[in-house]
Order: C-alpha cells, then structure tokens, then sequence
C-alpha cells in the first residue's frame, strides 16, 4: 500500500537523520577529507570535466572541500537551486560562493540561474541521499527534486549519490517514481551498480 511505503520510508528516514546527528566534529572533518578523495577517483576514472553536485549540510557528507578544489582545477560545476514546480535551477559554482538557505532550510548557491535544463551537459551528476540499496534504489529526504530531475532528463549521464558507509543498505522502500542511481560514493569506496550503468 503507498501510506504504507510512505511511513517505511518516513521512520528510516528519521532513524538515518537521528544517526548522522550522533557524528562528532571530528568524525565529520575526516568523512569529508576521505570522501574528497573517492570524489576524485570518480571524476578521474569518468574523464569528466563538468559535474553538478550540492552544497551540503552539516548532517550530510562533506562536499564543499570537493566542490572548491574542483573549481579550482578547472571543472565545471553546476549546483542546484530549488523551484516552486519542484524541478531544480543550476548555478555555476564560483570558490568560496555566495549561498543563501533556500525554502527548505539548505544552503543554495547565490548568482545567475541556469535552466532545468542546463544540467543535461554534466558528465556525472553527485547527489543527496538518506541512503540507497544495493540495487541502486534511492531513499531520498522526500521532496522529490532529484526523482524529477533524474526522471525529465533526456539522456542521463551517470548518477552517484553521495551517502556514508552505514547508508549503503540491502533495501529501502522504493515507490514507482523513484529514480534509480548508477551508483554511490561513500567515505571508503565509490561503487557502480551494473544493472543501473546508463
């Protein structure tokens, strides 16, 4: 039943949020500096020169070490701004940029927005997740952004969600317009999913 599938994901949703509030400074510092490296071995085993990525939260795993080097070495990079049709503006990110909380209390970059689809010329997307299984099924924060996103695009690069170790789980609870991903990123390791290359 859909309410039933909404609550399993409403109480792993929760208990996934209650686990990252649990991490120290210290133990955050150290997820970022390690998934900055496994981001790179992504970007450098795909050859890409433009990626679109977030600007995470304090609860999520680190992406701004990432998203500053990759400016800084000559990649493009688009990051989302949130729209009242539930599809996402880009911005393309500048060192250090002007951000804004946007209406969904997350810091959204500041300057000239980019169309819905100017996302179609990224190599690889890196996206948020809650957690995603090991079909490559997605469990996002219920907003539904990167499920329209992934799902209007007409020839999908490939898609990683950026996720800690713990996250990577045997299955979620999955709806019909639920996007799968190519594959995550974790702290540890980056992992393909071979059903969902694209």
């Amino acid at each position: 039943m859909p309410g039933d599938i909404e609550h399993a994901k409403q109480a792993m949703r929760a208990d996934l949020r209650q686990r990252r509030q649990l991490l120290s400074p210290i133990q955050r510092e150290s997820a970022e500096e390690s998934l900055t490296a496994q981001l790179w071995q992504l970007v450098d085993s795909t050859g890409a020169t433009s990626v679109s990525c977030y600007l995470s939260t304090t609860l999520e795993p680190g992406t701004r070490t990432f998203v500053n080097q990759a400016i800084e070495r000559g990649l493009r990079v688009l990051l989302p701004s949130t729209r009242a049709d539930g599809l996402l503006d880009w911005v393309v990110a500048t060192v250090d940029g002007e951000e804004a909380t946007g209406p969904h209390g997350v810091p959204e970059p500041v300057g000239e927005l980019l169309g819905p689809i100017a996302v179609d010329e990224v190599d690889v997307l890196l996206i948020p997740a809650a957690a995603v299984d090991m079909s490559g099924m997605r469990l996002g924060w219920g907003r539904g952004y990167y499920d329209k996103t992934i799902g209007s695009m007409q020839k999908c690069p490939p898609v990683y969600a950026v996720i800690f170790d713990a996250e990577l789980l045997d299955e979620v609870p999955t709806e019909p317009h639920d996007q799968p991903v190519s594959g995550v990123v974790t702290p540890t390791r980056v992992i393909t999913f071979a059903a969902q290359q694209r």
